[in-house]
């Protein structure tokens, strides 16, 4: 092999590696990216240690929907996962360890199994309004009402130092548990 011919495979083999990095870095900052769930507040839908795969792009072509798990961001590099429970406009209360939004009961089979489980059979979701935690009668536009899945150890929009999400710090949905492989697949 000659020199010249050394030096144009060596500049073609640069090319493909540096196009896959480019393409697999667009992915992860664009389209897709990795997050690792810390603390009980998802369980059991997430527990701590799981690793889940983060949709950015759907929800910005479409509208995020109510008991879609988002990850957001509070303060930098400090990630939140929790579900969507109050939409804008929304009037969001419990009562009786029943959700109601605008003064509609729903359902929320995602937690029948936990709540079962619980030895101390008190209320999982204590009584509260959206006036009574953070002073408002309803969700404001462009955010959003998060609850986490334990709602007896989960810090979320009940806090004052969560409170209302807005739109612009959610970096997208979560759904999807890559890791470990036993819990693999999708979480809706």
């Amino acid at each position: 092999m000659t020199q010249k011919q050394t030096k144009n495979e060596f500049w073609s083999w640069f090319k493909v590696i540096g196009i896959a990095i480019i393409f697999t870095m667009s992915i992860r900052y664009f389209i897709l990216s990795p997050v690792v769930v810390k603390g009980a507040s998802m369980e059991p839908t997430f527990e701590t240690g799981d690793k889940v795969i983060v949709n950015k792009v759907g929800p910005r072509i479409t509208n995020y929907d109510r008991f879609d798990v988002i990850v957001f961001e509070i303060k930098e590099d400090k990630h939140y996962i929790k579900r969507i429970i109050g939409l804008p406009g929304d009037h969001v209360a419990y009562k009786d360890d029943v959700l109601f939004i605008n003064g509609e009961a729903f359902d929320e089979p995602y937690l029948t199994e936990y709540k079962e489980g619980l030895l101390d059979k008190g209320d999982f979701t204590y009584d509260f309004t959206l006036e009574e935690q953070l002073g408002e009668m309803t969700v404001p536009e462009g955010h959003f009402f998060v609850l986490g899945d334990n709602r007896r150890q989960s810090i979320d929009s009940r806090s004052l130092d969560i409170g209302f999400v807005s739109q612009d710090k959610i970096l997208g949905t979560a759904g999807f548990v890559l890791w470990p492989f036993e819990r693999l697949g999708n979480t809706r």
